[in-house]
């Protein structure tokens, strides 16, 4: 009996070993393989980030320029063409080779792409760790640890521009360590060639290139003499040659002027045009972002084991480096171990020195998880070493690790497809909505995917209409054909069946809408799906309808219009009492004016603008009316809207700053101050106290620096539709071109044109319009409507800088004596007048400069042989303790003389004087 069984266990043993041995030969590609395969089966189930049209229309732009056609990146957005389209291109032309044009085939086919481009970037991960570790189980490990990212592992799909980059680096870094470890020219070149496409996915990759070439000086250094120099010379040329040459290449907007093109896509780099960030409970402007931004971020959204491997590894590699510092110096393991920890450390730590802007949490430094995950398998290789002599510790050490694999993976599972929202235990994750009040958790829009995914699996059969934000129409175009026929997009709430939005801020519900769907992850609400239908309401929800209505109306309306409105502490409630059965229901809307944007938790447009609410109304029987909770930061001036409601069709909620149609005026409007003085008030105290406009159509525009930041007021009484409908033109200009961001600079001022429903409203039948100004120095601000009005204003200047500059005088003694002192100090000319009204300084100046040479004047002015500097004299200064002072900046060419007055259209001079500089 025991033969057969003994022969049986000999086949088993025979056949296992094999086996065995292939698994560990080929696990890095079996796990990508199985990895690869659920990731295809998973790409349908991921929507549309907020990048990806952007992306795309990159390829088309350079396609297109490579073709000869003009196209939208040359003339719309500039900074477009200085992102790399190497991987973007291939994308778009397996587009139109397979011929692809609708959006969901176009979108799955990128999803695809860019995921099978990350499982290709991981497996050269494994095959990295393998020559560093020289040990498959660690390499197995280093895998995983790539692999099990979640927020990583999600944008493997939906970011075709951080992932991308991320694969690419950890392809250049296996390049890099085969090309030290064989040393032939051809591993050489294909490095070049690798850093090259680096370098055009993202321009941060040309950090490898100084990093290679110093790496070949130090083994020419240590080379001696003899051939082996030569060698070390040839490859370290050849391999700077294929680099510089497969940037250019693949950058077409590069092949005019290669070295403007580097140099702006640096400056881009370091000064990238984005939007407010939402860290730790404030909103942030992405330039000013404290230094500890990134760490932060990695560190609260990186799964815990990997967090603790990897700092064991970077500890282990800096002990080493410290016990043997030559290691650094020569061609060995230990030294590229030391270059993964310069990789992971350096980038970030420069961007913190140079304050370089950045948004959408540590996505711009995604590719650190590379070198990182590397230094976590050595730091697992490093405790398994501890115990080498031990096999249960040893066993425990793997058994860990392989633990965390396991709950990483049940995490991602989970969240799917919601892993980009993953947050670690080191974030309160236990109160509701804790997360939503201190991070971003839905900033690549993808939860509404979910929210008519579920309609569609609620209603099957059935035809819906939704309505929502262009953040909804977005996911909405990259739906399934038969998808998009049952939910059609609404024109307007009346014939929606379903509204898709983002929740409601903390505190404030909605009491006119059940929830229906709620998308959560440690609890927090990504979208919410509303029923449009009041009717549905719950007899609990009607009965705290009612309750407010009793305390409400108990005190004195506010505002009384079509709806009396009624506020309470924070809490606003618009009523009606006979509500006709035919009359629709209406939408109201508040807008919150800042006295400063700096009160605020969250960004204005250009610095000016307002922040919108929104509530819908219910019907009560004859009971009509509505409810808005006023958040914490409503403390200044308020606008109050009915709107009728197809009028607010699009509403997007807090980032919406033009919530309706121009010309679709409101049923009423009114203005309402929550503090004292408000801006009715303001603007009442500048109409007494200036003169009114010239031209009757005009707007009155005052300067107001009451809120401790200067800010323009328009405001106009009786004001038509069509005069609020009409774009105002606001242009800044600056006493230092420099302050002015890039695109403005040929231009000579700041432009702000904007309409009055982007900053203000018509409140009463009167147009008000609020913007506050840049925090540079103003040299001059004109404003108007087309063809209608025009104003030219001087901000005064501030009176601190007025007595400096009056102290600066009082040992001096002045050039010239008339209607004002005039003195020459600093290339400046300045004009001081002891005893000053208003009326003294309301003449024009004139400047006149004649110059040593006439040919240092512009063309325009060498047949008069002077330049003309006249001036108004709140241009150059202003008044302060009843004096005035203007200091006037003078060219820096020789001057003969200058003659100088205030003049009138009549009679004309009202003083003059001469003076015979001579400089």
């Amino acid at each position: 009996m025991l033969l057969p069984l003994r022969h049986i266990s000999l086949q088993l043993s025979d056949w296992s070993r094999p086996a065995l041995n292939f698994l560990a030969n080929h696990g890095g590609l079996i796990i990508c393989a199985l990895f690869l395969l659920a990731g295809l089966a998973a790409a349908g189930d991921y929507g549309i980030s907020s990048d990806e049209g952007n992306q795309r229309q990159i390829a088309v732009g350079n396609l297109n320029y490579i073709l000869g056609r003009a196209d939208r990146v040359e003339t719309r957005a500039y900074v477009d063409r200085y992102y790399g389209a190497a991987f973007e291109l291939p994308l778009l032309l397996a587009e139109r080779a397979l011929g692809l044009t609708d959006n969901y085939q176009i979108h799955r086919l990128r999803l695809t792409l860019t995921h099978l481009f990350f499982i290709v970037g991981a497996f050269f991960c494994y095959r990295l760790a393998c020559h560093l570790f020289n040990n498959r189980l660690i390499a197995l490990f280093a895998l995983l640890i790539f692999l099990l990212h979640p927020r990583i592992y999600a944008h493997s799909y939906i970011n075709s521009k951080d992932l991308p980059f991320l694969s690419m680096f950890v392809i250049a870094l296996y390049l890099l360590e085969r090309a030290f470890r064989r040393d032939t020219l051809g591993a050489f070149v294909l490095l070049g060639i690798g850093v090259g496409l680096l370098t055009n996915l993202r321009i941060m990759g040309i950090m490898l290139l100084p990093a290679v070439l110093a790496l070949r000086g130090l083994d020419w250094f240590y080379a001696g003499g003899g051939p082996g120099r030569k060698q070390i010379l040839r490859s370290g040329g050849l391999f700077a040659l294929a680099a510089g040459l497969t940037a250019y290449a693949l950058a077409p907007y590069a092949w005019t002027n290669p070295l403007d093109y580097l140099t702006a896509s640096l400056a881009l780099t370091i000064d990238l045009p984005a939007p407010w960030q939402f860290f730790q409970g404030a909103w942030i402007p992405s330039t000013a972002l404290p230094p500890h931004y990134n760490a932060v971020w990695f560190g609260i959204t990186t799964p815990p084991p990997p967090l603790l491997l990897g700092l064991v590894g970077m500890a282990a590699v800096a002990t080493g480096l410290c016990r043997r510092p030559g290691a650094l110096f020569r061609n060995t393991p230990g030294r590229f171990l030391g270059l993964l920890l310069a990789a992971f450390l350096l980038p970030p730590l420069a961007a913190a020195l140079l304050g370089s802007s950045q948004y959408h949490d540590w996505r711009h430094f995604y590719f650190l998880y590379a070198p990182f995950g590397l230094l976590a398998a050595g730091g697992l290789g490093w405790l398994a070493r501890r115990f080498s002599h031990w096999r249960p510790g040893r066993a425990g050490v793997y058994g860990l690790a392989g633990l965390g694999a396991g709950l990483a993976l049940l995490q991602m599972i989970q969240l799917h497809p919601g892993q980009h929202s993953y947050f670690n235990f080191l974030v309160d994750r236990t109160t509701p909505e804790r997360l939503r009040t201190q991070y971003p958790m839905n900033s690549w829009q993808l939860a509404y995917r979910e929210g008519m995914e579920y309609l569609l699996a609620r209603h099957p059969g059935e035809t819906l209409g939704v309505l929502g934000s262009n953040k909804l129409v977005r996911q909405w175009k990259v739906l399934p054909p038969a998808a998009r026929q049952r939910l059609p997009l609404a024109a307007d709430r009346r014939r929606a069946d379903y509204e898709l939005r983002e929740s409601a801020a903390p505190g404030q519900p909605e009491l006119a809408f059940d929830l229906v769907f709620r998308r959560q992850i440690y609890n927090n609400t990504l979208v919410a799906v509303r029923p449009l239908d009041a009717a549905r309401m719950t007899p609990e929800i009607v009965s705290a309808y009612r309750k407010i209505y009793r305390q409400a109306t108990a005190g004195e309306p506010i505002i009384r219009a079509d709806y009396n409105v009624y506020r309470e502490g924070r809490r606003l409630t618009f009523v009606r009492e006979n509500c006709a059965p035919e009359e629709p229901a209406a939408w109201f809307s508040v807008r919150i004016f800042p006295r400063h944007p700096d009160t605020l938790p969250l960004p204005l447009p250009q610095d000016g603008g307002y922040v919108p609410l929104a509530t819908p109304g219910v019907r009560l029987g004859q009971l009509c009316m509505a409810v808005l909770p006023l958040p914490d930061y409503a403390r200044d001036d308020l606008i109050l809207y009915q709107r009728a409601p197809e009028s607010y069709g699009s509403y997007s909620g807090y980032r919406s700053y033009r919530s309706y149609r121009r010309n679709d005026l409101p049923a009423w409007a009114e203005l309402y101050s929550l503090s004292q003085p408000g801006l009715g008030e303001l603007i009442a105290d500048y109409r007494r106290n200036q003169p009114p406009p010239a031209h009757r159509d005009a707007f009155e525009v005052f300067l107001d620096r009451a809120g401790g930041r200067n800010r323009l007021l328009y405001a106009k009484e009786d004001c038509s539709p069509k005069e609020y409908a009409t774009l105002v033109t606001l242009h800044i200009y600056p006493m230092n071109l420099a302050d002015l961001p890039a695109e403005h600079r040929d231009n000579g001022f700041d432009n702000r044109d904007f309409a009055l429903d982007q900053y203000g409203g018509r409140p009463g039948g009167e147009c008000i319009a609020m913007i506050f100004l840049p925090d540079y120095p103003i040299a001059a601000i004109r404003t108007g409507q087309a063809g209608i009005w025009e104003t030219n204003l001087y901000p005064p200047a501030d009176p601190e800088s007025l007595r400096a500059d009056y102290a600066a005088l009082t040992d001096s003694q002045p050039a010239a004596r008339a209607a004002f002192d005039l003195y020459w100090q600093d290339d400046r000319l300045i004009y001081l007048r002891e005893t000053c009204a208003a009326a003294d300084t309301a003449a024009g100046f004139f400047l006149h400069i004649l110059p040593q040479d006439v040919a240092d004047l512009p063309a325009e002015r060498q047949a008069a042989g002077f330049a003309n500097l006249d001036f108004a004299f709140n241009h150059w200064g202003g008044h302060f303790d009843g004096k005035c002072l203007a200091a006037v900046p003078l060219p820096d060419y020789p001057i003969k003389g200058i003659r100088t007055g205030q003049h009138i259209p009549c009679p004309g001079e009202l003083w003059a004087v001469e003076l015979a500089l001579g400089r």
